[in-house]
């Protein structure tokens, strides 16, 4: 049997987190659900929104078994509780009889006070000022120690085993086959030319998009799921957007701000384009990984459509084309 047939088996079927089950999990860590289930955008777990018996909001979050062991989710916890006893507004696992994560039939979950907020706006400035400051004070907890139980950034995870499961997976039109592989080989090989195991790695939030910090008086950040080790860069590259122009401005404002409270190596700018494209090949393998959970073709349905892997195609040339031009630097200072 295929590479893709044992990876896609461990796609969980959540059939069984029926509104009933969870009452029973959440009962039986003493808290009782008296609102409906108001589920949350989220893919590889299941996320959902109630009340309480004393009006309070809480978010409980139900873990995609064999993805990450409990040691793992136990380091996440541990480090967004760190960063709370820093000051540093992220949205922490709420610890009951002295623990965070919980199991109930099968399942490990474990429950957050619902936070609000509204979108953090990526072009602006001052709010991007606000994320940059407090990015250099998770970085600098962050760097503390590194995580023991979970996994690095790097080649493995991010390229050798997504370009594996995606030559199994029979995703790829026969007809593009060639074309797709040949350029995701060329790409690969230019990844590997460029990327440094020198770096200095550290505890990162993992995936800093705009998608998971919220803004109140500041920034929220929510999300720690795929907190990993890695470069800092890591948590910076995501926000950037629009032209070269562009992005430098936004660079120099996240890394002024940052600089306020830690110290940022400027050489790995370097590493923008380069976890740029381990992001592309990782992405492409994760949407093939999961296909077979039921969420995934109804919320991706253009995944398993030949025209999306045309324009892969073309989106591998051009990050092949991108990782040969100069990295981003930063504005001369005067």
């Amino acid at each position: 049997m295929s590479l893709f047939y044992f990876m896609t088996q461990q796609a969980f079927n959540f059939d069984a987190l029926t509104p009933d089950f969870m009452w029973y999990a959440l009962e039986s860590i003493g808290i009782r659900a008296e609102s409906g289930f108001l589920a949350l955008n989220s893919y590889e777990n299941r996320v959902y929104q109630f009340t309480d018996e004393e009006r309070q909001r809480y978010v409980v979050k139900f873990y995609r078994p064999e993805r990450w062991s409990e040691a793992q989710i136990q380091e996440e916890h541990d480090f967004t509780l760190e960063l709370i006893e820093s000051e540093i507004p992220v949205a922490p696992p709420v610890k009951l009889n002295g623990q965070t994560l919980h199991y109930y039939q099968g399942y490990l979950f474990a429950l957050f006070e619902s936070v609000g907020g509204r979108q953090f706006e990526v072009d602006n400035l001052e709010q991007l000022e606000g994320v940059g400051r407090f990015l250099g004070r998770i970085h600098k907890v962050g760097s503390r120690a590194p995580f023991e139980h979970r996994p690095t950034v790097g080649l493995d995870e991010y390229l050798y085993q997504p370009r594996k499961l995606l030559e199994s997976s029979q995703f790829i039109p026969m007809h593009l086959e060639n074309a797709f592989f040949n350029d995701l080989d060329l790409l690969i090989k230019s990844l590997e030319n460029q990327w440094n195991n020198s770096t200095n790695i550290i505890r990162l939030h993992g995936d800093c998009h705009p998608g998971n910090i919220l803004w109140r008086d500041g920034p929220m950040f929510v999300d720690l799921d795929d907190s990993r080790n890695g470069p800092a860069i890591q948590d910076l590259w995501m926000l950037l957007n629009g032209e070269r122009a562009d992005k430098i401005m936004q660079l120099d404002i996240i890394l002024e701000a940052y600089q306020e409270f830690n110290d940022f190596n400027v050489n790995e700018l370097k590493l923008i384009e380069p976890l740029r494209g381990l992001r592309m090949v990782h992405y492409m393998a994760w949407l093939a990984k999961r296909w077979q959970d039921p969420a995934f073709p109804i919320a991706f349905p253009w995944f398993n459509d030949p025209k999306y892997w045309e324009s892969q195609v073309l989106a591998i040339k051009e990050q092949i084309s991108a990782l040969e031009e100069p990295p981003l630097s930063l504005m001369p200072q005067w």
